[in-house]
């Protein structure tokens, strides 16, 4: 195995290891933090011969002497050792921090590589740096690969979600690596369907990857506005509500959050015995992709609303200061009254899924905006296919959508949202009644269901046949000479009231 002193590869080392800098490995990783020493632990144990590399060496030591049994690592102290282990045409995958450490791995790399090699960034990147690296490393010869992985510690290690962009050309030779790494579905069938799939040229998967992070937003937001009606509204315990969800996880909402989130409400604290919900300071953390996801919505002209305002929430929840001083507004207790707890518990049950629809109905459109606008040929059925498997948002529910979008592209008929797609019209048809129930009950009390509300309002407004806009509209024109378009006039044709004049009317 490997000289753990040293940090180089002895020739006691399994298959394939030899003299340091040889040419020996399949794949490379850089960066061995959590998520990339079990990403090169994952592709170890897959039967790659891994070489790994980082910045200071005591990573690399420590994972070699922790998990060098795994497979085959060739370790290395330098860059251009690392590079220089890599069998041609060389695969290395960046896994450092997004932004200016990411720019200075690729940097380092770069000149060590040859025409034809493969460079993948597997961090959280802002897809747009992507197009921009992407474009600099091509005009070289060097394929770029910005790649989404979803699943955090665990997937990486035995199976994330997966997500490159890039060219075709350097799929042909990633994509087989890549999905053989990835999560299977059914779960735990090695020869179940990979969770990784080709999303489309250059910044294409970290754009997907992005929004995939706006959804996880919106979705943990809602499960928290659902917690909170039980918790604070009807009084009930944790391990009550720890009982519903692992009942809810069992039937439409199915899914990875739904189930961790009864495994955390169901935790003690060692250090006092009561729930360690109750016990964890209520400000919730962002690392920025929630963020990006609203900017590039903004920006696309999606009203992504779920997302945004699930990232409002962790926002305003990080205010500490701001919301001790505010706590004696006047306002309704929180306690919500009802007749019959469990019906209202099931009408919660049925918000939460309906909102949850909502959520994966902007993103969907959100995707399809940046695929319009980046010219990126993106396969919505497959997207969700791959979120099945190995990430945060994983659920049952994504292979009804994947279904859905595949029965639609069978008769050539996708439509313009999953929202009116048959099966999840129907769904929010008989969720109606509790929904709106949910809300106002919620609104009453005085709890505040911003991600409810805003998926509820947004479906609102999008069945409605005629919204106040109109008036907006006019107001436009009177202040700022806007124009306006008339409905029984030319769509394309426009026009101006004289509003400081004679309040006639011209074709501009």
């Amino acid at each position: 195995m490997a000289d753990q002193t040293t940090g180089t590869t002895s020739e006691a080392a399994g298959d394939g290891a030899g003299a340091p800098g040889a040419a020996q490995a399949d794949i490379g990783v850089t960066g061995l933090a959590v998520m990339g020493a079990n990403l090169a632990r994952n592709l170890a144990r897959n039967g790659y011969v891994t070489a790994v590399h980082n910045r200071t060496d005591a990573k690399t030591k420590q994972l070699i002497s922790e998990h060098g049994d795994e497979g085959t690592f060739v370790p290395s102290e330098s860059t251009a050792d690392f590079v220089a282990s890599l069998k041609k045409p060389r695969t290395v995958i960046i896994m450092v921090k997004a932004g200016e450490p990411t720019d200075a791995v690729i940097d380092e790399v770069t000149p060590l590589l040859d025409e034809g090699d493969i460079l993948v960034d597997g961090g959280n990147a802002l897809f747009t740096d992507t197009i921009r690296r992407e474009k600099a490393l091509r005009d070289r010869g060097i394929h770029f690969v910005g790649t989404g992985i979803s699943g955090g510690e665990e997937g990486a290690l035995n199976g994330p979600s997966i997500m490159p962009g890039g060219s075709d050309e350097s799929y042909a030779t990633l994509g087989p690596i890549l999905a053989k790494i990835s999560a299977k579905v059914p779960e735990g069938d090695p020869d179940g369907e990979a969770c990784s799939t080709h999303i489309g040229t250059d910044g294409a998967g970290h754009f997907v990857k992005m929004v995939h992070n706006g959804i996880e937003y919106a979705d943990m937001q809602l499960i928290g506005e659902a917690y909170d009606l039980m918790r604070r509204g009807l009084g009930l315990s944790t391990d009550r509500i720890a009982e519903i969800f692992r009942e809810w996880n069992t039937g439409d909402l199915d899914s990875f959050l739904i189930e961790i989130t009864a495994k955390v409400l169901a935790h003690k604290d060692p250090k006092t015995g009561k729930a360690l919900v109750d016990m964890i300071v209520d400000a919730a953390g962002m690392k920025g992709t929630g963020t990006w996801t609203v900017q590039n919505a903004l920006d696309l002209a999606v009203p992504a609303s779920g997302i945004a305002e699930a990232v409002f929430a962790r926002g305003l929840s990080a205010q500490r200061e701001l919301r001790d001083a505010a706590a004696e507004l006047p306002g309704p207790d929180g306690k919500i009254d009802v007749s019959d707890v469990d019906d209202f518990v099931a009408d919660i049950k049925q918000a939460l899924y309906a909102a949850k629809i909502v959520a994966y109905a902007q993103g969907w459109e959100l995707i399809a905006a940046g695929a319009e606008k980046y010219g990126w040929d993106i396969d919505l059925a497959s997207v969700a296919r791959i979120w099945r498997g190995g990430c945060i948002i994983r659920a049952a529910f994504l292979g009804r959508l994947a279904d859905a979008y595949q029965q639609a592209d069978a008769t050539g008929e996708v439509p313009k949202s999953l929202l009116l797609l048959p099966y999840f019209t129907e769904a929010l048809g008989k969720a109606q009644e509790s929904w709106r129930f949910a809300v106002a009950q919620a609104v009453f009390a005085g709890i505040p269901v911003p991600g409810f509300a805003a998926a509820l309002a947004y479906y609102d407004a999008l069945r409605s046949p005629r919204l106040p806009a109109a008036l907006i509209q006019a107001q436009r024109d009177y202040f700022g000479a806007h124009t306006y378009h008339r409905t029984d006039a030319d769509p394309d044709a426009s026009f101006h009231t004289l509003w400081s004049g004679d309040g006639s009317e011209v074709q501009t």
